[in-house]
């Protein structure tokens, strides 16, 4: 069966350059790699077929030759074969995989991408959940905290290590934190299991902290906490989560803030809601009621005369402050009219008295409402 071409196997034109061939193959290998391809019978010969498409265009000496004779180049027949191809048809799996493995081994095995020495691990993040109440959050405060956290071991500073000593390289993994293992034509990857993936080992572990290098105390910490947040405002303290494993960087504490619910205000945004209880005869006759802002301040609100519950006014600039740039928000008075409880009889009487001399124009929605109600008994006795 005649060998398909190289460039037709990779997906890609002539004239690739030799970035748009690795990602060819990349995808290709990640494609059609027998792990993933059980169901597949044909997966591992189009894998390898990949895999020696790519040898022989990684390299420009290889390249040059197939560009010019094809696969003749490499089935003894030309002088430049023996050179170019290196004396194999099929391609060298180690030398074409290898460009591409640390990529492929962290979607093959979840693991992290890139080698190289571990001999520090970052401090895992923290996170802390402050609850404040909305005046706090109007005006922002500084704010004083005790976090549970890990820090570096004052014993050994950090290094995990008793009496000053050094850790020493471990000799399994020869610093690398990883080990190779051979399984057939494949090569995975594996954190270390002397050292745990940190490139080292201490053969003398400090006293105060196990050979950890940190040591678990409780931390106060200041914390600045900006006008104008709200529940879910995220605050990033860089290098202040939990320190490091042997001398490695810090995390960083994440303070989530939660604003409590306010006895008089109800906040939307940047917007202040009040909900203010009137008398029947003031939303009647109209009038004025003394209202608190945020501030701790007051204002005074006119009432119009016939006012209904649910009539809102609007106090600009008495909300809360956007937490980024000067806006500010409104504060809005919602009117409830309040129905009078525990009469007198005297005041009863009254009350029939204005019912008996009030006329359809005093309750124009009672009115307008009881004309639908006939208009719909009608037509339904009808």
């Amino acid at each position: 069966m005649a060998k398909r071409d190289y460039y037709e196997v990779l997906g890609v034109s002539k004239g690739a350059t030799a970035e748009e061939l690795k990602k060819a193959y990349r995808t290709k290998a990640k494609e059609l790699h027998p792990d993933r391809n059980s169901d597949n019978p044909d997966a591992e010969a189009q894998f390898k077929e990949a895999n020696e498409a790519y040898d022989i265009l990684k390299d420009p000496e290889k390249k040059a030759a197939y560009d010019r004779y094809g696969h003749a180049a490499f089935d003894g027949g030309m002088g430049a074969g023996p050179r170019a191809g290196g004396g194999h048809g099929q391609g060298d799996f180690a030398s074409a995989f290898s460009d591409v493995f640390e990529d492929l081994f962290g979607d093959f095995m979840g693991g992290q991408r890139g080698g190289g020495r571990q001999r520090a691990m970052r401090g895992s993040d923290l996170r802390y959940n402050l609850k404040i109440s909305l005046e706090e959050a109007y005006g922002g405060l500084q704010k004083s905290i005790t976090v549970p956290t890990s820090v570096v071991c004052e014993e050994c500073h950090g290094t995990g290590a008793e009496g000053g000593s050094e850790p020493q390289t471990c000799p399994t993994c020869s610093g690398m934190g990883k080990v190779r293992a051979q399984q057939g034509f494949f090569t995975v990857e594996r954190t270390c299991p002397t050292c745990g993936g940190v490139g080292q080992i201490v053969k003398s572990p400090c006293h105060a902290c196990g050979g950890a290098g940190r040591q678990e105390k409780e931390k106060a910490l200041s914390v600045n906490i900006p006008a104008g947040v709200e529940t879910g405002t995220r605050i990033r303290l860089s290098g202040e989560g939990e320190a490091g494993m042997r001398g490695g960087p810090p995390g960083d504490l994440y303070i989530f803030i939660q604003v409590a619910d306010h006895p008089i205000f109800q906040r939307d945004g940047v917007d202040l809601f009040c909900r203010v209880p009137v008398s029947m005869t003031k939303a009647a006759l109209g009038g004025e009621v003394e209202v608190p802002t945020i501030d701790g301040g007051r204002s005074r609100v006119k009432v119009p005369e016939g006012s209904q519950s649910g009539r809102q006014m609007r106090l600009r600039s008495k909300g809360m402050p956007a937490l980024r740039g000067t806006a500010q928000g409104d504060m809005y008075i919602e009117l409830a009219v309040e129905t009078p409880v525990k009469l007198t009889a005297e005041q009863k009487d009254l009350l029939r008295q204005f019912e008996d001399s009030c006329a359809k124009a005093n309750n124009p929605n009672a009115q307008g409402f009881f004309d639908k109600v006939k208009s719909f008994w009608d037509g339904m006795t009808s």
